[in-house]
């Protein structure tokens, strides 16, 4: 078989499995937002704003923002992960170890786990000073405005230009970071993931804006990363993004001070 033939055989079965496994974190983040269940009557499973967390509450919030990482995050690592398959496969035809793109995949997974606790433990907090609303999970104005200004802060931050560098360019990464075996798969996923955890923290963190359980927003700010990466460096978009930022978390403040 014609190895092109090879390559884009290897491109789409990535893809498709991509769209499965986001369709079914969406899926998921549907079947858990309050538009499809009662965010208060257990179906949901974290506990009213007067009431303290359990840590059965703690594991399924963990799971929620695992879930929605998943959902939100993997489709903008897209790129990278059809090239280290892409790669993998040419390291294959000469005579290279085999190793499963989904232990590269993993390796990712695990970095954006690892926010999914820290997301976790701030809205543990958020909810024990009532500063969260428990149905959508979303933060007071005046919070609300404090994390758009440090997202549109950290925009213009050298970390965020040298970890969104990386993530835009899958290739150059690939050719600096490659280790052979499964070993080096999931050391180059949980590299790439760092790069992109740098990358978009920030912007993650305004899930609390608008509320973590609200599904347009989550599709916007998903949306958002993934042209973020994929857009030419020229075109300066982490800029004007913080441009904007500052501008909303300045009224939101503002107006909830007034």
């Amino acid at each position: 078989m014609n190895l092109e033939v090879v390559y884009r055989r290897d491109r789409a079965i990535v893809l498709a499995a991509v769209l499965a496994v986001t369709g079914l974190a969406w899926v998921y983040m549907y079947q858990m937002a309050p538009s499809s269940v009662s965010a208060l009557d257990g179906s949901f499973c974290i506990a009213p704003l007067d009431t303290a967390w359990t840590p059965g509450n703690l594991l399924v919030a963990f799971v929620m923002w695992v879930v929605m990482m998943i959902g939100m995050m993997i489709p903008t690592a897209s790129p990278m992960i059809v090239m280290f398959a892409t790669t993998n496969r040419r390291y294959r035809r000469d005579q290279g170890p085999f190793v499963p793109t989904a232990i590269f995949v993993a390796g990712y997974v695990i970095v954006w786990a690892g926010y999914g606790v820290a997301a976790t433990l701030a809205q543990w907090s958020l909810h024990s000073a009532s500063l969260l609303a428990p149905d959508e999970l979303r933060a007071t104005p005046a919070i609300g405005g404090l994390l758009f200004i440090v997202a549109g802060l950290f925009q213009w931050s050298a970390l965020k230009r040298n970890c969104l560098r990386h993530c835009r360019t899958p290739l150059s990464f690939l050719m600096t970071e490659w280790r052979e075996g499964a070993r080096g798969a999931l050391f180059m996923g949980l590299r790439h993931g760092t790069y992109c955890a740098g990358c978009c923290w920030a912007i993650m963190a305004l899930m609390f804006v608008a509320g973590a359980m609200n599904l347009l927003w989550t599709a916007v700010l998903a949306a958002f990363m993934l042209i973020e990466k994929v857009a030419p460096a020229r075109y300066r978009i982490e800029d004007l993004a913080g441009v904007s930022f500052l501008a909303a978390g300045t009224g939101m403040v503002l107006s909830a001070t007034a």
